[in-house]
């Protein structure tokens, strides 16, 4: 009996091991992945200089310009939405016990898009100007950010409500997200079709997703709400993994299933509103990348989590280097890339079979 207990303690150590390893080994490839975008761009810069840089030691004031003023916030702007939007997807498909859940499919991302878009139009809070972070600048990020909140609240709110009729299906609670996110797209062209040339040029500008135009004050609200809930997400990683078992499962292990299930979907929307408000609409992130690390790491909450979070950032940064350099000097939006990349690889994971 001893020794039949101490190989099961072997064989979890093992499996806690390999899991972590995986994470380290993401973990790595993220920075280095981040170096090779900070010196990639309209100026190329040497990586050697580039560290040197981050590090603090002298190197030309050139080179000190582009890194900390220009490349590194669109970095970690990526590396910040790409982990929020992510482990978005990752909470709303176990929450919900839906493949399909993520904000661009459940219609929150579209909710988001039309509360910060009527924040920039109608309230005043986006003005055309040429800065260095892009052709429109929100001149009351915490407004914009706040009526992207309470409209995907809305969103995400009727979602729930849906998920706690009886006989509901995954399959009605997207439809039910399709429609939303149809009739929030109709709001926003609604809007677009009275607003003025400058409105019109800032809000399409605004819904194409680009991490460069985020300052280093908006990566600071978006990073503290990202970290935020993702202390709250790794925290409640158990209670995921009870519910991924069944309602009744759950409810037998003392987790309160619609609890959990409720402050699951507001606190991804919060992270959603967040990076639409500032960075526009960046779709199939939250939707892909939960799916690819469930492949190759199971469906573990507790390493899922933290794994959607690395894989999301890798992948939205290594896009967002791609889209920069693809029609240099022009800067293609992140958002376009990923929706062409992300739709073929959605499709492959559904031919070859979703894997729990």
């Amino acid at each position: 009996m001893h020794l039949m207990h101490g190989t099961k303690h072997e064989a979890y150590s093992r499996y806690v091991g390999r899991k972590a390893a995986m994470l380290m080994l993401a973990g790595v490839l993220l920075a280095l992945v981040s170096l090779i975008s900070i010196s990639k761009g309209a100026a190329n810069l040497p990586i050697q200089e580039v560290a040197k840089a981050l590090l603090g030691y002298d190197v030309a004031k050139r080179y000190e310009l582009i890194v900390w003023n220009i490349r590194l916030p669109q970095v970690l702007a990526a590396i910040v939405a790409g982990a929020g939007l992510s482990l978005s997807g990752a909470v709303m498909q176990s929450v919900l016990r839906n493949p399909l859940g993520s904000p661009f499919t459940l219609g929150i991302s579209h909710a988001a898009a039309f509360g910060a878009a009527f924040a920039v139009m109608i309230l005043g809070s986006g003005t055309m100007a040429s800065s260095q972070v892009g052709a429109i600048t929100l001149s009351n990020p915490y407004l914009t950010t706040g009526m992207a909140f309470i409209f995907s609240m809305a969103a995400s709110g009727l979602i729930v409500g849906i998920s706690r009729m009886r006989g509901a299906t995954p399959e009605i609670m997207v439809l039910c997200g399709v429609a939303l996110g149809a009739l929030f797209t109709a709001g926003t062209m609604f809007l677009q079709f009275f607003a003025d040339d400058v409105q019109l040029a800032a809000m399409v500008f605004w819904t194409f997703g680009d991490v460069g135009r985020a300052s280093w004050s908006e990566l600071g609200v978006l990073s503290f709400i990202t970290i935020t809930a993702s202390a709250y997400f790794l925290i409640n990683s158990w209670n995921y993994n009870a519910v991924d078992a069944g309602d009744e499962t759950a409810r037998g292990l003392g987790v309160r299933v619609q609890r959990v299930r409720i402050w699951g979907m507001l606190v991804s929307s919060l992270v959603t509103a967040a990076a639409v408000a500032f960075l526009g609409i960046i779709g199939f992130v939250g939707l892909v990348c939960p799916h690819m690390v469930r492949r190759m790491i199971g469906g573990d909450n507790r390493f899922l989590l933290p794994a959607s979070m690395l894989l999301g950032a890798i992948l939205l940064l290594a896009s967002d280097t791609v889209a920069r350099l693809l029609l240099a000097p022009h800067l293609l939006p992140v958002s376009i890339l990923t929706a062409f990349m992300g739709a073929p690889v959605f499709l492959a994971l559904i031919i070859r079979g979703y894997a729990k």
